[in-house]
């Protein structure tokens, strides 16, 4: 009865999802992350200068809209090169590759690069709410994608394996049309990482913001002034 009670609910759809992603890729990439960027920085010394940025920077946009060349997506947004592939052999498939591609995001006359890719799952979670078969609302998708992000963290922030190697970005975008909102979101944190105190410029002053999200509390807010306010927890 349970079962069938979380099922009707769809409480079990972003878990599994969230639980599928982590074991079936994120645990066989992530460990390998940073020995690529090392690599990539050696053969080129002036592209990643800092490491604090030597992860995999993964979007999480909670309207899962997900678009495959983040090139259309931002035209801030260029495609460098592709890392060093891993090969390995999984559930009868030989010699399977992951490989993660490598960014130049543009900041006015300066040029940031970091590994940057979509969280997947989330097609996933678009797709049953165009299907009617899935009964899967906007609302629920909604739900559904603030639920993947809680329990991606909280799997990652558990994980030894993982422990530094990545960057989740959940967003959600405004009702406006912005043509450059994801790539001054990627840089808003990439410009976090590079800072020990990690203050945000907002309006006129510095603080630092709480990065942490509850269990039961999500709520995403896009800066007026040229960077992106970070996550709040103060309310859902």
């Amino acid at each position: 009865e349970i079962s069938e009670m979380s099922e009707r609910s769809k409480q079990n759809v972003a878990h599994g999802l969230a639980w599928s992603y982590y074991i079936g890729y994120l645990k066989i990439v992530l460990p390998r992350v940073k020995k690529s960027m090392e690599e990539f920085s050696r053969a080129n010394p002036n592209v990643l200068a800092c490491r604090e940025t030597w992860k995999l920077h993964i979007l999480v946009p909670l309207n899962c809209d997900i678009c495959d060349d983040l090139e259309k997506a931002d035209s801030n947004i260029q495609y460098v090169t592709d890392l060093t592939e891993t090969t390995l052999t999984r559930a009868g498939t030989k010699k399977r590759v992951y490989k993660h591609s490598l960014y130049a995001i543009r900041d006015e006359g300066k040029l940031w690069h970091c590994a940057v890719e979509y969280a997947t799952p989330l097609q996933s979670l678009y797709a049953m709410s165009q299907d009617e078969c899935a009964a899967f609302s906007r609302e629920d998708r909604l739900e559904q994608a603030k639920l993947f992000y809680r329990t991606l963290e909280e799997i990652l922030k558990g994980s030894k394996e993982c422990a530094g190697t990545y960057r989740l970005i959940a967003y959600q975008e405004s009702g406006e049309a912005e043509t450059h909102f994801l790539s001054r979101y990627i840089l808003w944190h990439l410009w976090q990482q590079t800072h020990e105190e990690y203050a945000v410029y907002e309006g006129n002053q510095l603080h630092n913001p709480s990065m942490s999200l509850s269990s039961t509390e999500l709520n995403l807010q896009i800066s007026e002034s040229d960077l992106p306010q970070p996550l709040r927890s103060d309310c859902f």
